[in-house]
C-alpha cells in the first residue's frame, strides 16, 4: 500500500521544499561555459555520455544496476555515469560549482528557489524554457499545459526555469473525481459523538450555538461517565490541539469566514474572491471568533490542555470515551472502538449565518530536483532521457521500484497494486517500505493525482479521505482560493521573509492562545497587538512581499 501516514507526516516537509535553503551557499564565478544568452536552445546532439551527481537514499544499492533507469537510458541513446550519496551532499554540491568543476547535471539535491536563481543567474545552471516543447520534452510539455499552477512554481522571477518540476499530490481526480482537490484542501474534518447526542435526544449541530448547546450538554450530564462508565467527571466536551496541522481547532473558526494556522504565515494568508492577499490574524472577524471562544474555554468545554497535550495524549483520550467533539484526518484512527458512535460535523455556520473554510493548497510543486549545468553540451539529449519520468507508470517505478518488484498485480482497470508488508518480507526478506527504499530513485519525480487512478493504487484510507473530501466537505465551501505554497521568492523577498517571518508567526500565535485562554480583548489589547506586528514584526513589509510573489505566480500561470 501507498501508506497515508507517512504522508501526512512528511506533508509539512513537502510543502516547504521550494522555500527553505539546503544550505547551498557557495557563490562561485560565472562557468566557463557561460552563455550570454541564457534563454536560447543549445542545439548541440552529440553527447551521448553524461555524468550526473546527486543525492541517492542510505538503502540504495546505487543507480548502476537499477533495472528503470538503465532501460530509460537505452530507450534514450545515452549513457549516465552516476556520482551519488547520502552523506555529505551540500558540501560536494558546494564544492563543484564553487570550482566550476560541474557535472551535467545535478539531481535530487533539493536546490531551493534562491539556489536555482542565483545559479541560473551565473550561468551554472541552464535555462530549460526552450527544451520545453512537444518536440523535445512532450511529456512535461504537456503537463505544464494542463497544470499551469505547475509551471509557476518553477518559474524564477527572470521567467527562467531552471530545475524540472518534481512533487507528490494526492487528489480527487485519483478517485476519478472531475475536480482535483488536494488530500490537504481541508486538513481537520471535525467529529462528534453522536450516540451522546441520540442520548441526550439532541440533533447534530449545523451552527456553532448549536454545538454550544451540545457541548455543554456533555459536561453537565458527565456522558464520559454516564454513557461508557468512565470515571466521575472524566467527560471532555471538546478536545484538540492548538492551532495543529489536523488535529486543531481551526475548522471550527469557520463560523467566522476563515480556517487559519496562525503558527505557519503562509497559513494564515487569505486570497479573497478578487484576489486581494490579506492576514487573517489582523481581521476584526478574528478578533470575534477569539472572544467566541474564550467563553467556551472559560464554561470548561475545550480541553484545558489543548496548549500542551500532543497528538498522542488527544487519541488516548478520545480511544478511552473522554471525548465529545474534535478533529483528525478520519475518525476510526482517532476514536478506535468508539469510532461507530461518532459521525463527521458539517461546517458550523458562525452567530451571524457566516461559513467559509479557508482551504489550501497540496503538498506543493519544486524545481530543485533537476537542474541541468553549463558543462552539459547536448542538453536535448539528456533532457529526452528525463522526459520519460514523466510518464505515469515510469515515475510509479522509480518512486516505489519496478514492475515484478513493488508491482506484481493489476487490477480488473489495469491500474498496478503495491505489494504488502507481508509479501514483502516472504519474497525479499524485509519490510514494503524498506523494499521502497532500495529502489526510490531521487530526482524530478512528479507524481500527479490522476495517476493513482490510471497507473496504480493509492491506499484504501486515502480513498477514503477523498471522497469523504469531495462529497461530504467541498460541496459547503464557497470559494477555493487559496495562497499557493509553492509561491517563488526573489533573493531580496527571501531576506526579507527570514528577516520576520519567524518573529511574526510566534507574536501571533502566542497571543491567539493568551486570549483564547484569559480573553479581555479589549479595542487598547488589539489595537496594540496590530502595533507590534508592524513595528516589530514587519508585518507590511512582509504582506507587500507575499502580494508580490502572488502577482507574479498568477502571471506566469497566464504565460
Amino acid at each position: 500500500m501507498l501508506h497515508l501516514n507517512s504522508l501526512v507526516r512528511r506533508s509539512a516537509a513537502l510543502a516547504l521544499v521550494g522555500a527553505m535553503a539546503l544550505g547551498l551557499s557557495a557563490c562561485g564565478s560565472k562557468s566557463p561555459n557561460y552563455n550570454e544568452e541564457p534563454h536560447t536552445l543549445n542545439p548541440n546532439t552529440d553527447q551521448t555520455d553524461f555524468t550526473i551527481m546527486g543525492g541517492i537514499s542510505a538503502l540504495s544499492g546505487g543507480y548502476e544496476d537499477n533495472e528503470v533507469l538503465n532501460k530509460l537510458q537505452e530507450e534514450s541513446g545515452i549513457h549516465i555515469t552516476w556520482n551519488t550519496m547520502s552523506d555529505s551532499l551540500s558540501e560536494q554540491v558546494n564544492i563543484r560549482i564553487a570550482g566550476n568543476i560541474m557535472p551535467d547535471a545535478f539531481m535530487g539535491v533539493g536546490f531551493n528557489n534562491y539556489d536555482l536563481s542565483r545559479h541560473g543567474d551565473d550561468g551554472a545552471f541552464i535555462d530549460l524554457t526552450p527544451y520545453i516543447t512537444p518536440e523535445i520534452m512532450p511529456n512535461l510539455y504537456q503537463i505544464l499545459e494542463d497544470n499551469p499552477r505547475i509551471r509557476a512554481a518553477i518559474t524564477m522571477d527572470d521567467g527562467g526555469i531552471y530545475g524540472l518540476p518534481a512533487g507528490e499530490q494526492m487528489g480527487t481526480a485519483g478517485v476519478g473525481a472531475p475536480e482535483d482537490y488536494s488530500i490537504y484542501t481541508i486538513p481537520q474534518f471535525s467529529m462528534i459523538n453522536k450516540a451522546w447526542l441520540d442520548e441526550l435526544g439532541l440533533e447534530v449541530p449545523t451552527t456553532l450555538d448549536e454545538l454550544h448547546t451540545a457541548l455543554k450538554a456533555f459536561k453537565d450530564n458527565d456522558m464520559s461517565h454516564t454513557y461508557y462508565g468512565n470515571p466521575a467527571g472524566s467527560t471532555l466536551p471538546m478536545s484538540t490541539g492548538f492551532d495543529q496541522w489536523c488535529w486543531g481547532q481551526n475548522i471550527f473558526y469557520a463560523g467566522f469566514g476563515f480556517t487559519n494556522w496562525p503558527n505557519d504565515v503562509c497559513q494564515d494568508l487569505m486570497v479573497d474572491a478578487d484576489n486581494n492577499v490579506k492576514f487573517i490574524c489582523t481581521d476584526e472577524k478574528y478578533r470575534e471568533a477569539l472572544e467566541y471562544f474564550h467563553n467556551w474555554y472559560a464554561e470548561g468545554l475545550m480541553d484545558v490542555e489543548m496548549f500542551s497535550q500532543t497528538d498522542s495524549q488527544l487519541i488516548s483520550k478520545c480511544q478511552q470515551g473522554y471525548v465529545g467533539v474534535s478533529t483528525w484526518w478520519y475518525i476510526e484512527e482517532l476514536m478506535g472502538e468508539h469510532s461507530e458512535d461518532y459521525v463527521f460535523l458539517p461546517i458550523l455556520s458562525g452567530p451571524d449565518g457566516t461559513k467559509n473554510v479557508t482551504v489550501r493548497t497540496g503538498g506543493g510543486t519544486n524545481g530543485g530536483q533537476l537542474s541541468i549545468t553549463s558543462a552539459c553540451q547536448s542538453p536535448i539529449n539528456l533532457l529526452k532521457f528525463f522526459d520519460k519520468w514523466y510518464d505515469g507508470e515510469t515515475v510509479m517505478q522509480l518512486q516505489y521500484g519496478p514492475i515484478g518488484v513493488y508491482f506484481n498485480e493489476q487490477d480488473e482497470n489495469g491500474v498496478w497494486l503495491s505489494i504488502t508488508d507481508a509479501e514483502a518480507q516472504e519474497r525479499f526478506g524485509k519490510g514494503a517500505g524498506e523494499l521502497k527504499g532500495q529502489y526510490e530513485v531521487y530526482g524530478p519525480k512528479l507524481i500527479l493525482s490522476k495517476y493513482y487512478l490510471e497507473n496504480f493504487r493509492m491506499e484504501d484510507r486515502a480513498i477514503e479521505r477523498l471522497n469523504d473530501l469531495y462529497n461530504y466537505w467541498m460541496p459547503q465551501v464557497d470559494c477555493t482560493n487559496t495562497y499557493p505554497i509553492d509561491c517563488v521568492f526573489t533573493s531580496d523577498e527571501l531576506d526579507i521573509i527570514d528577516l520576520n517571518k519567524a518573529n511574526f508567526e510566534s507574536a501571533v500565535s502566542e497571543q491567539e492562545g493568551l486570549w483564547i485562554r484569559d480573553g479581555n480583548i479589549t479595542d487598547e489589547a488589539w489595537q496594540s497587538y496590530i502595533d507590534h506586528l508592524t513595528n516589530k514584526c514587519g508585518m507590511n513589509d512582509l504582506l507587500q512581499v507575499y502580494t508580490e510573489a502572488y502577482a507574479r505566480y498568477t502571471e506566469a500561470q497566464a504565460d
